[in-house]
């Protein structure tokens, strides 16, 4: 399997695992609940950046940084506004230290799926009759 086919996955395991942490680090159980209030907006708000953005069509560093700056952000937004939060100054934070951690999960997934899953041989077209 090409490795950019596991981008989305590794993507969306990083956005659960910054949840895990916040969820646990803020004294909350692990539970469907939690994941669906914490990591489901954020994974909407990634998903419809990637998608704009061709972060899996076309990879880049510009594409993830693109999907990044833009899907955290309005995946924190929905989360705010799902929640009945006031986007005031505890938002703001909330969102640089969301910054900070997604893109370091991000980046560390992706590292280890490029470690772990080799890049994939070229698709080249054996000429007829000769076996590759």
């Amino acid at each position: 399997m090409q490795r950019t086919r596991l981008l989305p996955v590794a993507d969306a395991l990083a956005i659960v695992v910054f949840a895990t942490v916040g969820l646990l680090s803020h004294d909350h159980s692990l539970s469907a609940t939690g994941y669906a209030r914490d990591a489901l907006p954020v994974l909407g708000g990634w998903l419809v950046a990637a998608l704009v953005f061709g972060a899996y069509r076309r990879p880049s560093r510009r594409t993830l940084l693109a999907t990044w700056i833009v899907g955290v952000p309005l995946g924190l937004l929905i989360r705010a506004l799902v929640l009945g939060r006031a986007l005031d100054g505890d938002q703001a934070v909330f969102l640089g230290i969301a910054l900070a951690f997604t893109l370091l999960f991000v980046l560390a997934l992706r590292t280890a799926l490029r470690l772990v899953v080799p890049a994939g041989a070229p698709h080249a077209n054996p000429a007829p009759g000769r076996s590759s």
